[in-house]
């Protein structure tokens, strides 16, 4: 029966962002830099974190796998796109599409729970400072990390299973990838459940690990208004400014997403929605932590000097 449903489809046609000729090359161009731009700043930000022996700490450990979860579920979905805009098939096989859905599940799902991870790791450290290395210890930190991406990996497979289950008739996928929402407006069959269930797995995930991060940061909050000088309260705050901003603005795009019935927003909207979370939030997530986080400004100024002397050395001894 399951091979009756998918003979119908086997592959699909990938609408795009836009259908005007004109804009494709600039889009190219924009989308690319923008896809440059966050793997040099996500490569960047894991290998300063791996050098400098003053970030490892459990926090700059989470921010590492935060990079790298940013750097895959941006390549996931980008390097297709920037395809599409430059040739005139833009077909995806079914098999491709369900691997493209898959994974960008997986790696989206993981960015929750690690920015939850993150938030639990500043809990610590500002409500229980004086058990932070117990409690954060490294086995800790390593099972708290295979904890998010085994919920990844098991909410993808479900998600993904439930849209193999489907019958396809439609093979324009209105969209610039293989998403939820756009392939089930191809299919023949029912998507009621499909989509109760979806909305159902989305709402758990969003609304467990937003939660969690808020109980952990009304926690941070209580304990920083507790510090006496305005100096302590600043530094401590300093601390989660920049967690804080990137969790606002991933779950706010992604409710906006997910969190609601397949028709309530236009295409355009959900374009929109889609291509700040998958290409723009992997590119400013490095860019928040870097600029806003002076340990990370320490540890950039103190490589490239590092690197100047030695460029220095090289060329005083080639003379």
């Amino acid at each position: 029966m399951a091979a009756e449903n998918h003979s119908v489809v086997t592959e699909f046609i990938l609408g795009g962002l836009t259908s005007r000729t004109e804009l494709q090359l600039p889009l190219f161009l924009l989308f690319l830099g923008v896809y440059v731009v966050t793997m040099l700043g996500n490569l960047g930000m894991t290998g300063l974190i791996c050098l400098d022996t003053q970030l490892h700490t459990p926090m700059y450990y989470f921010l590492s796998n935060l990079s790298l979860v940013d750097l895959l579920y941006a390549s996931v979905t980008t390097p297709k796109m920037l395809v599409s805009f430059v040739s005139e098939k833009k077909a995806i096989s079914y098999t491709g599409c369900m691997s493209q859905l898959f994974f960008f599940l997986l790696f989206v799902i993981a960015e929750c729970y690690m920015l939850t991870v993150m938030a639990y790791d500043r809990y610590v450290a500002i409500c229980r400072p004086l058990l932070y290395g117990t409690i954060m210890s490294p086995s800790v930190c390593s099972l708290l990390v295979a904890a998010v991406y085994t919920m990844g990996l098991i909410g993808s497979t479900v998600e993904t299973g439930l849209m193999l289950s489907l019958s396809y008739c439609g093979r324009l996928v209105s969209h610039y990838f293989c998403d939820i929402l756009p392939l089930m407006k191809l299919s023949c069959s029912s998507t009621y459940g499909v989509e109760v269930t979806v909305f159902l797995l989305a709402g758990f995930n969003i609304v467990v690990t937003s939660l969690t991060v808020l109980i952990s940061y009304a926690f941070v909050l209580s304990s920083i208004l507790r510090i006496s000088t305005a100096e302590g309260r600043a530094k401590a705050f300093g601390t989660c400014n920049s967690h804080l901003t990137a969790v606002g603005i991933f779950y706010g795009s992604t409710a906006f997403m997910y969190l609601k019935p397949s028709t309530a927003t236009s295409l355009a909207q959900e374009s929109v929605a889609s291509v700040f979370y998958t290409s723009a939030i992997p590119m400013l997530n490095p860019l928040i932590y870097s600029l806003r986080n002076k340990e990370v400004k320490a540890a950039v100024r103190k490589t490239l000097r590092r690197k100047l002397c030695r460029c220095r050395c090289c060329s005083s001894f080639s003379m």
